[in-house]
This record gives structure tokens, sequence and C-alpha cells, in this order.
């Protein structure tokens, strides 16, 4: 599949804004201590997918009720669905000056995850941590993601990637109460 950059700016999959505030520093404290340990950008990269993928629980594998949306929150309350530990994830890999784009697959609801930009090209990862059934891995050579989509019962991966969470999703975490109520209101499309 051919990844389709929607923003021709580079610049703007560095950007910080209110949900990839990687200017606040609590996304800054967590990012120092990955760099200290990594000798160079794909070091680091692989170590941020790491951090977000085995520190945070997806809220939904823990029973944890709270949303978060914000990188930051995610981080402070080691609690999020796919979409925003993506959010933290492109976070901790922007503050990095690497580039990370948002982006998404279909299945009965929309999954989130992250594409980041090294070696000239994009390459999709998926933080959103493994389980039975569930192995993703961060990789350049090849996708190893937590789900595959079946296209032949109409699931998809959205080619499309974003600078900024799509609206669909950031509406539907800002608006829920709980976890419950998010699973009740999860994007069926984009």
């Amino acid at each position: 599949m051919e990844l389709i950059q929607k923003t021709p700016d580079l610049s703007a999959y560095l950007a910080a804004d209110e949900v990839i505030d990687h200017d606040h520093p609590r996304v800054r404290e967590v990012a120092d201590g990955l760099a200290r340990q990594a000798e160079d950008s794909y070091a680091y990269a692989r170590l941020a997918f790491e951090f977000v993928r085995d520190t945070i629980p997806h809220s939904q594998d823990s029973g944890d009720p709270r949303v978060t949306w914000r990188a930051s929150d995610v981080l402070e309350q080691r609690t999020g669905i796919c979409y925003a530990k993506a959010h933290a994830l492109a976070a901790l890999l922007r503050v990095e000056d690497i580039p990370t784009a948002l982006c998404y697959q279909r299945f009965d609801v929309v999954h989130g995850l992250v594409a980041v930009r090294l070696d000239g090209a994009w390459h999709r990862q998926d933080p959103r941590g493994n389980k039975p059934g569930v192995n993703a891995r961060f990789s350049l050579g090849g996708e190893q993601l937590a789900f595959t989509p079946d296209h032949a019962a109409g699931e998809e991966d959205y080619p499309e990637l974003y600078a900024a969470p799509h609206p669909a999703v950031l509406d539907v975490l800002k608006a829920a109460t709980d976890r419950p109520h998010l699973w009740e209101t999860l994007p069926t499309a984009l």
C-alpha cells in the first residue's frame, strides 16, 4: 500500500498542538530519559515505540475506565486506547525531530496507529500493546502491526497520513465520559 501524506509540508508532522503536546514537561521528561539510552534516531524511535507499547496499558485490555486523548495525559495517567497511545508515541517522536503521522485502519471500528519517517520513507508502527494473538513490533523492514485487515470482509487500511488526529477520532475521545461510553461511540469509518 502506498501511504499518502495529507499535508505536503513535512514540518506539519513535527508540530505540537493540543493533542500531540510535545512541549509539555511530562513529554519532555519521558523523551529525555529515552534519549539518554539511544545512540541514534533509529534506536530512539524503537525505544519510544516499546515504551508506549509496553508501559502504557491499553485501557480495554486492563479494564481502566479512564479516557485519555492528550499525549501528556496518556504519559501521566499510563492508560489509553489505540488512538491515545498513538498520540503519545507521536509526541515522543516529534519532540526528537522525527516526523510522525497518525494513520488508521478499519475493522468493526476505526483503529489508530502511527507512521514514522525514517530513511526517507514512511513506516507504520502500532503501539497498541501486545496480548495473546497480538504481536506488534517496531520495524522499518516490513510492517509488524497488531492487526491485518481482511479486505474480503470489508476491512481496510486507510492510506492517508494525518498531521493531526482525524476529527471523527478526536471528537469521540473528547466527548466520552468513560471507556464504556467511548466503546459505544467509536467511529466505524473515516
